[in-house]
């Protein structure tokens, strides 16, 4: 281990770039690391999701396009098009002391921001489903079709 520090300066002298790199990734990992630590927001696997809905059934909202919805959704998600998403309507505002988890098709959609919105109107227990809809399907968990 000795041997190494003693060479270490020698090897960034010799590869910049390369160094600085690896500093410039470093610290991108440890502000994303965090800035997960003080989210209030959490990720759920979709086993998490099962966990959760087993515990303290949550409000389980879903902003995947319709068809997307129609096509597959978690069993007792309600669809809510991201245009008229308002954590302040009646039906989410009501649930403010519930967990409340948003997903959308993939996880990569809309969820982010509407946990945001959830959590700057005062919601403490904002969840997203890591992964959304395909990673509930992909994990052979049962999954509702239809409007409902």
């Amino acid at each position: 281990m000795n041997e190494i520090l003693h060479k270490l300066p020698e090897f960034v002298g010799n590869h910049m770039a390369l160094s600085a790199l690896f500093v410039i990734l470093l610290l991108a990992l440890i502000v994303v690391q965090v800035s997960l630590l003080f989210s209030k927001t959490r990720e759920l696997t979709p086993a998490g999701l099962t966990a959760l809905i087993n515990r303290e059934s949550p409000l389980l909202i879903d902003l995947s396009a319709i068809n997307d919805f129609e096509k597959r959704h978690v069993p007792g998600a309600k669809h809510v098009a991201m245009s008229q998403f308002d954590p302040e309507k009646k039906d989410i505002a009501s649930a403010r002391e519930l967990p409340v988890v948003v997903m959308d098709k993939d996880g990569r959609g809309n969820a982010p921001k509407a946990a945001q919105r959830l959590v700057k109107a005062g919601f403490s227990k904002v969840y997203i489903l890591a992964g959304g809809v395909l990673a509930w399907q992909a994990a052979q968990l049962p999954v509702a079709k239809g409007s409902k």
